[in-house]
């Protein structure tokens, strides 16, 4: 593939054209490209990180305790709302666009001329490694693309490896099924490494534990090896308990919602795990890392007026955890929802908890070719007016996400809050059209346009 590696946008324009071999879960291309690049994964230590929901948010929270331990630290995780800056970040300052244009343009000399056709996400992980590598990091908090097993990612070996929660997503390529889910995402369990879990599903743990069991690998699980209660919680951070081989009070996380508990605590658990290993990590390195991490798109204010807060969650638990927090945080305020929601995704799971606390629903279609269309939203919701008497939610829909954010301006009074949610796609747009800088939606646009030619 002939690409143009002079320009910032021109580059993320060949990583995206590589979309095209699709989702192939798989680890030759990985193995290979490690091999090719001389085993960058190698030169640091590493934390892996899988699960459904609270993987980005306990990566960055590990990541941030590390820091404030005095290590350099890298962190891999996905997607990025609008910059692909924000993939790789070391000490939490995302990857230079000088360096991804080097980076990749490294990585297509590479294999240029070879039989191997990597995907987006194994180039960018290999991307990833070998920035790392170059830059003498001490440890990486890798956080999986999707599932474990075959994920591009699981050419590491970690210290500890985290599996935060199971629930239905990726049916297509994990299996219909928890236990197809937990067995993919089970994968990372490396014999003698301890893995922890948050997730509080019976059927998931008992799973994990024979899996684990088999491998000679220490199982952690919230609410019995560890657990945390939650003291406060504002519409910025949670304080909250934590008991574990030591016991913490009043510790803050600079990330709202009830649901980020369980992924603070799990951060916690995995640092203590560390420290029993020999590695400093200081009950004070722990307090000031969860109080300081900076994470976009997690019920994140992006506007104070209009009031708009944007949040990731894509998956009907990740939205059922996200209305309840909202309600508890903004209990006054009547809900403007801005959706818009990939058309693989469970469509009518993701929207049924967002409508049933909302007032005003505005559908739309970011501005990616997997985006559902509006028809398919609104066949949804209409599915969801069905099915619950107690939506009354006046619907909307705007072709795109910029429509729909002035439309959400236009109908917000003193008593609402703007919530945009249903895929990162849709708040990156936002967050981009707020005013964050990006190119992303211009060169989506672009690429779509010339393959359909």
């Amino acid at each position: 593939m002939t690409a143009d590696f002079n320009k910032y946008d021109s580059t993320v324009n060949y990583l995206y054209r590589l979309q095209k071999h699709g989702i192939k879960l798989g680890l030759s291309n990985i193995k290979e490209l490690m091999d090719r690049l001389g085993s960058p994964h190698r030169s640091f230590r590493s934390i892996h990180i899988a699960g459904t929901n609270g993987k980005g948010s306990t990566a960055a929270a590990i990541a941030s305790i590390l820091h404030e331990s005095g290590f350099k630290v890298g962190l891999f995780t996905s997607p990025h709302l609008v910059s692909f800056t924000e993939r790789i970040r070391i000490d939490n300052q995302p990857i230079t666009e000088r360096d991804v244009i080097e980076t990749a343009s490294m990585l297509h000399d590479l294999i240029a001329g070879t039989e191997l056709n990597p995907t987006f996400f194994e180039v960018v992980t290999a991307m990833a490694f070998s920035y790392f590598a170059q830059n003498s990091i001490d440890w990486a908090v890798v956080e999986t693309g999707m599932g474990g097993r075959l994920d591009a990612t699981n050419i590491i070996s970690p210290d500890v490896s985290i599996i935060t929660n199971i629930s239905l997503d990726h049916c297509e390529f994990l299996g219909s099924g928890i236990s197809d889910i937990t067995f993919e995402k089970a994968g990372i369990i490396k014999p003698g490494i301890p893995v922890i879990t948050s997730s509080g599903r019976p059927e998931v743990v008992k799973q994990l534990s024979d899996i684990a069991e088999s491998r000679g690998a220490e199982l952690h699980v919230y609410n019995r090896d560890f657990r945390g209660s939650l003291l406060q919680m504002d519409e910025r951070r949670i304080t909250f308990n934590y008991a574990g081989y030591g016991n913490f009070s009043d510790l803050t996380m600079s990330l709202a919602g009830r649901y980020q508990l369980y992924n603070a605590c799990t951060a916690v658990r995995a640092c203590e795990i560390l420290r029993d290993k020999g590695h400093p990590v200081s009950d004070e390195s722990i307090k000031k890392g969860l109080s300081n991490i900076n994470l976009e798109g997690r019920l994140e204010w992006i506007s104070g007026s209009p009031p708009v807060v944007i949040d990731g969650a894509h998956n009907p638990e990740a939205a059922g955890s996200l209305a309840a927090s909202v309600k508890e945080i903004f209990p006054d305020k009547k809900i403007i929802l801005i959706a818009g929601i990939m058309d693989d995704k469970d469509i009518f799971g993701v929207l049924r908890p967002l409508v049933l606390i909302s007032d005003l629903v505005v559908l739309t279609r970011p501005g990616y070719e997997r985006a559902a269309s509006l028809e398919k939203l609104e066949k949804n919701l209409l599915a969801v007016k069905e099915s619950d008497a107690d939506t009354s939610a006046m619907v909307i829909t705007a072709a795109t996400v910029g429509e729909a954010l002035d439309i959400a301006k236009k109908n917000c009074r003193n008593d609402n809050i703007i919530l945009v949610t249903g895929s990162f796609y849709t708040t990156g747009e936002v967050k981009e059209l707020t005013g964050s800088k990006g190119v992303l939606t211009a060169l989506r646009e672009q690429v779509r346009g010339e393959e359909a030619k």
